[in-house]
């Protein structure tokens, strides 16, 4: 009886060592699992100019959204530099500004990857760039265009930009541009080309030439559905979301999104609030105005809504830009909890048009953008730190690594890898 009750101890003693060493894996740790694995790629986040100098510089955290610093802390490992230029007259002096302006943010990006913060990012042009510069540990700068606009009409620019590091280009962005229609056309039901401009097409087969993604974010839908013809290559959504459960123009309706599949495309989903549920949205936006007018009182500051930058003067957007984010977390935090307040839109909104777009046009033709620092970020992924939530959500919803892993920028590097492929196939037929 001795022996039998020791040789019982020993046994439960053996196996509960057993279950403290051996616990079954949680969610969140498989999601961190995976989410470590993985590249994670993210197709849009702008940026100013002034945060590329040597003194302020993304090797510092700044009161941004992306900097290196909330990269490394949320696992970000890839982001679409953007290229951005507001649009403007289309008269050569407005072109010649916009080209200042957009030379300043290539050699900004440069900058970055060359001098300020070498050890810690590196610029890719390739699918192979991506994995090899990720390899080393480092991060991976990637660079986008928003708004063909400061091209002007000189196509030869395209071949410029392409050697300058853009792999993506959308040829117009909030306005009607020299090259196509705007998907702000809408408003008003007045178009300029009704789509694509003759210089619109030639500059299609161009970037087909050149091997550059053309982004259909911002286009019309007619000129969106004239690319896609046209284009030999597939095309980017770079952030957008499905219109079928938020109707905005910036979003795709399904008409869009299968011609997208049968093009071999991807669509990026964006983590843009109002893109996402606009009625959720403008619900938390107004009662969220009375909490950061309070704030801004408290910390003496003027507070101006984000649409009212471009009125300001060039003082009160300096100002504007440092308080903004300020007030924003502050006013988040004060809410946390509050039962009155309604709702934000978040990461499960975001992965429930994740879920929609993969089920009307297959996994393969989804994947994930930010639009950090250009108005995205949703609760739950409110800047770069917080990238794991959405790796989390998709765990929770039943996605596989390797389906997390095509969402999380695979499929967006095929998608270059086909373009590429093309390009080098159109120039050896010269």
């Amino acid at each position: 009886m001795r022996y039998s009750a020791l040789l019982l101890t020993a046994l439960v003693i053996f196996s509960c060592k057993e279950k403290t060493e051996k616990p079954l894996e949680s969610v969140e740790d498989r999601a961190h699992a995976i989410h470590k694995k993985v590249i994670t790629v993210d197709t849009h986040a702008d940026f100013r100019v002034s945060n590329f100098t040597d003194s302020v510089n993304y090797s510092q955290r700044l009161n941004t959204q992306v900097d290196l610093p909330k990269m490394k802390e949320g696992g970000l490992d890839a982001v679409w530099f953007i290229v951005y230029t507001g649009q403007d007259s289309l008269t050569p002096k407005g072109y010649a500004a916009a080209k200042e302006n957009a030379m300043a943010k290539f050699e900004a990006i440069h900058r970055l990857c060359e001098e300020f913060a070498p050890n810690d990012i590196e610029l890719a042009l390739t699918s192979d760039d991506v994995r090899s510069i990720a390899k080393k540990g480092k991060k991976v700068a990637l660079i986008g265009v928003e708004n063909a606009y400061p091209i002007g009409e000189d196509l030869s620019e395209f071949e410029r930009y392409h050697a300058m590091g853009a792999r993506y280009i959308s040829l117009s962005h909030n306005g009607h541009s020299q090259f196509c229609d705007s998907n702000t056309g809408e408003r008003d039901s007045v178009w300029l080309h009704n789509g694509l401009s003759e210089l619109g097409r030639q500059a299609v087969e161009e970037m087909n030439r050149l091997g550059m993604m053309i982004d259909v974010s911002h286009p019309s839908k007619e000129a969106m559905k004239q690319m896609v013809a046209l284009s030999k290559a597939p095309i980017i959504a770079s952030h957008s979301s499905a219109r079928a459960l938020c109707d905005h123009s910036r979003n795709l309706d399904d008409e869009q999104l299968m011609l997208i599949k049968e093009n071999g495309g991807v669509v990026q989903t964006v983590a843009f609030s109002s893109y996402l549920n606009t009625e959720k949205h403008e619900a938390r936006a107004e009662y969220m105005k009375g909490v950061h007018q309070k704030i801004a009182d408290s910390l003496g500051i003027d507070w101006f809504e984000r649409w009212q930058y471009n009125d300001l003067s060039p003082e009160q957007q300096a100002a504007f830009r440092v308080n903004y984010p300020k007030v924003l977390k502050l006013a988040r935090d004060r809410v946390k909890g509050k039962e009155d307040a309604p709702p934000a839109v978040g990461v499960t909104d975001l992965v429930d048009h994740i879920d929609y777009m993969v089920d009307l046009i297959g996994l393969e033709h989804v994947g994930i953008s930010s639009d950090f620092d250009g108005g995205g970020g949703i609760e739950g992924w409110q800047d770069a730190s917080e990238t794991f939530n959405v790796t989390l959500e998709l765990v929770k919803r039943g996605y596989t690594e390797h389906e997390i892993e095509m969402l999380w920028g695979g499929n967006l590097l095929r998608v270059l890898d086909e373009v590429q492929e093309v390009s080098r196939a159109l120039q050896a037929k010269g």
